[in-house]
C-alpha cells in the first residue's frame, strides 16, 4: 500500500493523460445527457434510465483509474484495491443505496406487479404510481403518496390484486335464532345486487353468542375494489333489514324499554337497484396511479406499433409487385397514421401530467 501511495505521489500527469482524462469526463457527460434526453417524459422508463446512468458512472470511474499514468507494478495493486473496496461496499450495504438498487433489479426481474396495480405490503396498501431504481411510490386510499424502499418490498410479503378479477368479501355476525339458509339467501342477493359473479357464503365461526358469516364473490375487472366492498356492505345491511333480520348479537343491551316483539330495525322500504355510475371513488382516490398506469400502457402500445411498422417495412422490400404488396403498403400507411396519432396523444398526456405536478 505504501508503494502505491509513493508511486501516485511521484507520478506527474502528462498532456496525453490529461487529454484522455478530459475525453472520459466529456464522454460520460455527453452520454448521460443523451440518455436523459432519450428517456425524458417516459414515466415507465425511469428505472431503465437510472440503471443506465449508474452503469455509465461506474464505467467512467473505472476508465479514469485505468487511464492514470501509473507504473506497471502499481496498476495491479490499484485494481485489487478497487475490488476490495467494491466487495466491502456490497457486503456492508444491507440498508444502503446498493441494497435498494439490487432489490429494484430483483423486483423488475420477478415482474409480480406493475404501475397501477393495487398492492399490500406490511401495513401499507395502495396503487403503484411510480417505480424507480431505489423506491416504489404508492397512492393510498386517502390519495396520499407513500414512498417505500425497494428493500422493504423484497423483505416483506407482497400481495398484488389481480387486475382481471379478485374476490370481494364482507363479514357479519348474526344470532343463532335466525335460520342459516334464510341468512345465506339474503347475503347472496346482496352480492348479486352489486354485480359480483358466482357469489358464495361461508360460515367462519360458531361463537358463544353469534354466528360469523362471510359473503364473497368475483369482481371482474378489479378496478373498483373499494367502492364495491362498500356497496356490498350496504346491500347486506339493506337486505337483512328488509328480510326482518336483526344485526345484533344476543348480548345486545339498550337502556330504552322495548317490547319483546319490537325488532331493532330502522324503518325503510325495499332498496332500489344500485346505480353503477362512472364517477366512482377510485377515480378520485387513485388519480395519480391511474394516470401513471394509463401512460405506461400507451407507451407499450406505441412500441408495439413501431415494431409492427418495422416488420411491415422489412416485409414490403421482399414482396414482388402485386396485390399482396399493395395490401401490405396500405396496411403500413394505416399503422404509420396510427403511430402519429398515438405519439401526439401520448405527448399531450405527458404535458398534462407535468402541469399537474407543477
Amino acid at each position: 500500500m505504501q508503494a502505491l501511495l509513493d508511486s501516485l505521489g511521484n507520478t506527474s500527469l502528462r498532456w496525453g493523460h490529461l487529454v484522455v482524462l478530459l475525453a472520459i469526463l466529456g464522454g460520460w457527460t455527453l452520454t448521460s445527457w443523451a440518455v436523459s434526453r432519450a428517456y425524458r417524459g417516459k414515466r415507465g422508463k425511469r428505472f431503465g434510465r437510472q440503471l443506465v446512468q449508474l452503469g455509465l458512472g461506474a464505467l467512467a470511474l473505472f476508465l479514469l483509474l485505468l487511464s492514470m499514468p501509473l507504473p506497471k507494478d502499481v496498476r495491479p495493486e490499484l485494481i485489487n484495491l478497487i475490488g476490495i473496496v467494491l466487495s466491502a461496499t456490497i457486503a456492508l450495504s444491507s440498508t444502503t443505496f446498493l441494497s435498494n438498487a439490487m432489490a429494484g433489479v430483483m423486483l423488475r426481474a420477478v415482474r409480480n406487479f406493475k404501475t397501477g396495480d393495487l398492492i399490500y405490503c406490511g401495513d401499507h396498501k395502495g396503487r403503484v404510481s411510480e417505480r424507480g431504481l431505489l423506491h416504489v411510490e404508492i397512492q393510498t386510499e386517502d390519495s396520499d403518496l407513500v414512498t417505500m424502499p425497494n428493500l422493504f418490498l423484497v423483505t416483506h410479503p407482497l400481495r398484488v390484486t389481480n387486475e382481471a378479477s379478485t374476490i370481494i368479501s364482507a363479514e357479519v355476525s348474526l344470532g343463532y335464532d335466525v335460520p342459516r339458509r334464510r341468512i345465506e339467501k339474503l347475503l347472496l342477493d346482496a352480492a348479486n345486487e352489486v354485480g359480483l359473479k358466482k357469489p358464495f357464503v361461508w360460515i367462519l365461526e360458531l361463537g358463544d353468542f353469534s354466528v360469523l358469516y362471510r359473503v364473497a364473490g368475483l369482481l371482474q375487472p378489479a378496478d373498483r375494489v373499494l367502492s364495491t366492498r362498500s356497496r356490498l356492505r350496504g346491500a347486506m345491511l339493506d337486505n337483512l333489514h328488509h328480510g326482518g333480520v336483526e344485526i345484533v348479537s344476543p348480548t345486545f343491551m339498550n337502556q330504552r324499554r322495548l317490547a319483546m316483539e319490537q325488532a331493532v330495525i330502522p324503518p325503510s322500504s325495499r332498496p332500489e337497484a344500485i346505480a353503477d355510475d362512472d364517477e366512482h371513488p377510485e377515480a378520485l382516490v387513485f388519480g395519480k396511479a391511474k394516470q401513471a398506469a394509463s401512460l405506461e400502457k400507451q407507451e407499450k402500445e406505441l412500441e408495439q406499433i413501431k415494431a409492427e411498422i418495422k416488420e411491415l417495412e422489412s416485409k414490403l422490400t421482399s414482396l414482388p409487385e402485386g396485390a399482396e404488396r399493395n395490401g401490405t403498403a396500405a396496411r403500413l400507411e394505416r399503422r404509420k397514421h396510427q403511430l402519429r396519432q398515438h405519439a401526439a396523444l401520448l405527448d399531450r398526456n405527458h404535458r398534462d401530467s407535468d402541469k399537474e405536478k407543477d
